[in-house]
């Protein structure tokens, strides 16, 4: 299982993933806790320049792309080899922030991002997806701005904000908007009552595993799946 958090900064998506992979962890479930930029030893060099203030004038092409060679590192590297083996995949952000932030942020042309994301995540999803809403006035009363990123004007953080809700709408069937305002316990309850069918389901497959498909044998001799 694959399951990811996203939202505007300070939201609480570090906190929220930390606790539902302490939550997973107690219950018996293997799980990979990552995020973006920077799961990788790569990806800290990249997440390095993305963030850093030395490069603010930055293109936004750049920008999409340093973070496009940080997912397609991660997939290969942490992501694809540990749903391989059936561990539970928390990831603090993956490829709706790119569509949030280079897209609706700084105006890239979304059927484009959404193609190259096909392309550098190999076709994987996850399938949840929490995404945490707080506004970006909150957000501003929640801390100081560090990175180059949250260093951006309110108006940048705006259109990011509405294109996750956009976001959610187009997918209802994997995002689903948890408030952020409140205690971060109370926030982990409604998070943890939103996967609880989805461990169910998870959990119901593992005891009735799909059965191999027979093979037929052609007349000279080699195999085929029926």
């Amino acid at each position: 299982m694959f399951i990811s958090f996203e939202g505007i900064d300070k939201g609480g998506k570090t906190t929220q993933s930390s606790l539902l992979a302490q939550y997973l962890k107690k219950r018996g479930y293997d799980v990979v806790k990552t995020f973006e930029p920077g799961g990788t030893r790569l990806g800290m060099r990249i997440k390095e320049i993305l963030l850093g203030p030395s490069h603010a004038k930055m293109s936004e092409t750049s920008e999409l792309f340093l973070y496009l060679a940080d997912r397609a590192e991660h997939v290969q590297k942490i992501i694809k080899p540990a749903l391989e083996h059936r561990k539970i995949v928390i990831s603090d952000r993956f490829a709706d922030a790119s569509i949030a932030y280079q897209g609706y942020g700084r105006g890239l042309e979304i059927d484009w991002i959404e193609e190259l994301n096909r392309i550098v995540t190999q076709g994987i999803l996850p399938d949840i997806t929490f995404l945490l809403d707080i506004t970006p006035s909150l957000a501003t009363r929640r801390g100081e701005k560090k990175d180059r990123m949250e260093k951006e004007q309110m108006s940048f953080h705006q259109r990011v904000h509405q294109g996750y809700l956009e976001l959610a709408k187009s997918h209802p069937e994997r995002i689903k908007v948890v408030p952020g305002e409140g205690t971060p316990q109370k926030v982990h309850l409604t998070i943890r009552e939103a996967l609880s069918p989805y461990l169910a389901s998870r959990q119901q497959n593992k005891n009735h595993p799909v059965k191999a498909r027979p093979k037929r044998v052609s007349i000279e001799g080699n195999e085929d799946v029926v």
